[in-house]
């Protein structure tokens, strides 16, 4: 259903830590004009753990005004209460959003078959089309290929954005469903990989800072030139693997304020990008080619 370069876009805030909607519109217009072919809002690099119920559906609801249909808009609406995963997902479909990225329970840690009632619950509670999300470094619970081929059953389910880096299991859930089933990484330093074994695109940390340029590696990977693919992505390693010098999105907010498209604040729990790391994302900015301020 969406193919290629998908930004897992950071959420701007002005020193009080409330939205900076005026930098949101920037980053809008700024990775449409760079050829990224979705936006994702809200998705946890955009601190949508920190976010309010009523913050996060306005972030929702003004990217998706402002993107005015020009691309597609998948808003984050995971959560670890099934209950508030449904309500984030009901206000993505009121705001206008093409689909809906679901980030596993958190913290919960919760059985294959629990996650298997809680996207069920939602994808039937809610008519829109939902991507599953697995990040097992981050949740503590791992969406398992068996049981993502019992949710690809399920009406609404439509992908699952797989991020654990581990390409074998591209083979694995494809064996398993039907063709129109999406596969999307969501680790930038394997994602040729991914798409070469079959995978759609990518949601990305890193086309925060590189959005034209992953945009051409992911369509050259789509595009089966796997050379050209592996010839555009390799200076762009430095930023996949240095974007997680500390946790994301700690890094790439920091780096995206130096390229004067969005101001520093980032909201507690995280914390700004320390002095000692500061240098190693400048270095990698600098040798992937991006302009700073």
């Amino acid at each position: 259903m969406f193919r290629g370069s998908m930004v897992a876009l950071v959420t701007p805030m002005l020193e009080d830590e409330t939205v900076d909607f005026n930098a949101l519109e920037k980053l809008v217009e700024f990775h449409i004009a760079s050829q990224t072919d979705v936006i994702v809002a809200m998705g946890t690099t955009g601190e949508s753990a920190t976010l309010n119920m009523q913050e996060h559906c306005e972030v929702v609801r003004f990217v998706v005004e402002k993107v005015n249909g020009r691309i597609p808009v998948i808003a984050g609406t995971g959560a670890n209460s099934t209950s508030e995963a449904i309500d984030l997902t009901q206000c993505a479909k009121d705001s206008g959003a093409d689909a809906c990225l679901l980030v596993t329970p958190y913290y919960n840690k919760p059985t294959q078959e629990g996650l298997y009632l809680h996207y069920k619950k939602v994808a039937e509670t809610v008519d829109i089309p939902q991507i599953l999300y697995n990040v097992p470094g981050r949740t503590a619970c791992d969406l398992l290929p068996e049981t993502v081929i019992r949710l690809a059953k399920v009406n609404n389910i439509i992908g699952i954005k797989e991020a654990t880096g581990e390409i074998n299991r591209v083979a694995q859930i494809k064996a398993g469903v039907s063709d129109d089933f999406d596969l999307y990484t969501g680790d930038d330093a394997s994602a040729v990989d991914f798409i070469l074994a079959g995978g759609h695109g990518g949601i990305s940390v890193s086309a925060n800072v590189v959005p034209k340029q992953l945009h051409d590696v992911y369509a050259a990977a789509l595009a089966g030139d796997e050379s050209k693919a592996r010839e555009l992505d390799a200076p762009l390693q430095v930023i996949h693997k240095d974007l997680f010098v500390e946790s994301s999105p700690i890094p790439v907010k920091w780096a995206v304020a130096e390229m004067g498209l969005i101001g520093l604040a980032i909201r507690l729990p995280l914390t700004p990008l320390s002095s000692s790391c500061q240098p190693i994302v400048r270095k990698a900015l600098l040798e992937a080619g991006v302009n700073l301020k």
